[in-house]
Parts: C-alpha cells; structure tokens; sequence
C-alpha cells in the first residue's frame, strides 16, 4: 500500500471530510539509468557541497530565502507547515466549475483521495454530487511547500484532485503561427474532409488503457535484456543513423484513401450513430450527443 502523501480534509461551505492524498502515478513504470563513469563502470555520487567545496551532510542543510545580496533568512520544516496550517492541510475547494470548461492544457498531475473512515459518507455525497451535476471542484492545495490549484473531479468511486497550472504558466496560443479555420483558403476540400471522417470512424475504438503498451520501453528492455544474455554489458553500440524525414508537400487525398484501405470499412449506420460526416442536421445532432456522452463520462 502506498504512503499518503498528507493527511488533510477536503472542504466545501462547512462541510469537512478527512481525506489522505496519495499519488496517482505509479512509480514502477519508469526505467531508471545510474550514471557511471566510463573507464571503470563505477556509480557517480551526486554530492552536497558548499561554495568553498566541502561537502555538507543532509541534516546540515536547512533553507534560506535571499532577502538581501548575500543575506539569508532561514526558514525550518515546521515553520513551512506552521506559516498557514489550514492550507498545508486542506483541499479548500472555492467554486465549481463545469468540467468541459477547463481546457486540458491546464491539467497537470492527478492524486487520488481516500476519505477516513468518518468521511465517507460526505465523500460519496460530494462525488455523487459532482456526478450528477456534470461539476467538477475547484480548489487549492499545498503539495511540498507550493500551493497549487486543482480540480477535483469524480472517476468512478474515487475523487481525484488534478494540480492546474496557473494562467501565467501557459503560453497564449497567439505566439504560434496557427492554421485558422478558414478551409478554402488553405485549400482544404470538403472531399478531403469528409474522406478524413470516414478515415476517423474506421479507426474508433473503446478506450481501453491498458491495451495500449510503451513500446519504446519495451523495446529498450529488450535491448538490455540481450546485451545481459550476450555478455557485452559495458558495450555501447551505435545504431544505424535515421535520416530526417523530408519536409515536402504532399498528396493529402491519396494518403487518406491508402489509410482507409488498410482499414475496415465503417458501418453502414456509423454516420447517423455518431454525427460524423453526413448532413448539416445530422452532424449538428451527433456533435451533441457527443458532447453529452463526453460529459457523462467526465463525470463517471
């Protein structure tokens, strides 16, 4: 079982429910590299050292704010935890918002929530509630000394709180040089539109996760597994080198009709079902009920 991260409660008007946050992400799918030095194979020590070199023990080290050119204050653990106890201790939700209104370029890091045991009953009236309305919480949180905004959103029987980035983190999609959405002039024909939308409707699926592999470390722990077996453990090799791929125009049309050959044909029906390609009306009725269906699953 993993350790919770902090023991808090998350709260909305008055009402509180005791929680435990712990992180969503796994720690056991990422591949980890030591840094060795080349000659002997030996492990590099990343060592703390002061500006006249000598290297300083962990419990020696404590954290200054420059105030002034040179001239610290120093700040303990427990003032950190002191300086505002409500807010290292709380999911202190403000608002709610509708999910779908949050653009996901602002979604960050997802931790899960695990109500105590006199919570529960107020944890799954909040997700219910959150369920039902299509909401999602807006809230702060205090995760290692920073506060970060967050959104607490229901997934099944659990509520996650994701970490937002603040507004001045992103970017203003204005500094990109974007295509708009005039299609005729960049040169976009409804026969190419409407031949990518067969091409996307031959191409749904259910999302499945976990049908969906890293290939990349597969493939890298594959690699190592063979120089294990093959003895040349302190071997580097040098792959063939990739060329760039060519930046040159290209035939759109004939690409999309090579795609949807080597793709089943979509269902006869698959135009009414999904609002996909069709009519005006039909593609107004199936944006909709998409836009419905997203929110449904949003909120489960």
């Amino acid at each position: 079982m993993a350790r919770p991260l902090w023991k808090g409660a998350i709260s909305f008007g008055l009402v509180t429910i005791p929680v435990s946050l712990y992180p969503a992400k796994s720690a056991r799918e990422d591949l980890s590299f030591h840094m060795l030095h080349k000659t002997d194979l030996s492990r590099i020590r990343n060592q703390r050292v002061d500006e006249e070199g000598h290297e300083v023990a962990y419990d020696d080290i404590v954290k200054g704010y420059e105030y002034e050119k040179d001239q610290y204050v120093v700040i303990g653990e427990a003032e950190l935890e002191a300086a505002n106890v409500e807010a290292t201790q709380s999911i202190d939700i403000m608002s709610f918002v509708d999910g779908d209104d949050i653009d996901i370029a602002y979604f960050d890091t997802p931790y899960y929530t695990e109500p105590a045991k006199a919570g529960r009953k107020a944890y799954a009236l909040l997700r219910e509630t959150l369920k039902n309305t299509g909401k999602v919480g807006v809230a702060k949180l205090v995760i290692r000394e920073r506060q970060h905004l967050c959104a607490l959103v229901p997934d099944g029987n659990a509520l996650i709180a994701y970490t937002l980035r603040w507004a001045y983190q992103l970017r203003d999609v204005s500094e990109f040089d974007l295509p708009g959405d005039d299609l005729e002039a960049l040169g976009v024909s409804a026969q190419e539109l409407n031949m990518a939308e067969q091409l996307v409707r031959a191409m749904r699926a259910t999302w499945e996760p976990a049908q969906y592999r890293d290939t990349y470390r597969d493939d890298l722990l594959e690699l190592i597994h063979k120089k294990v077996e093959s003895g040349d453990t302190s071997m580097i090799t040098e792959p063939p080198r990739r060329e760039a791929p060519e930046s040159n125009v290209v035939d759109i049309m004939s690409l999309l009709k090579k795609s949807m050959e080597q793709r089943k044909p979509a269902k006869t029906d698959s135009a009414s079902d999904d609002g996909i390609g069709g009519d005006p009306e039909s593609r107004a009725a199936g944006a909709k009920k998409r836009s419905t269906h997203a929110r449904g699953k949003k909120s489960a």
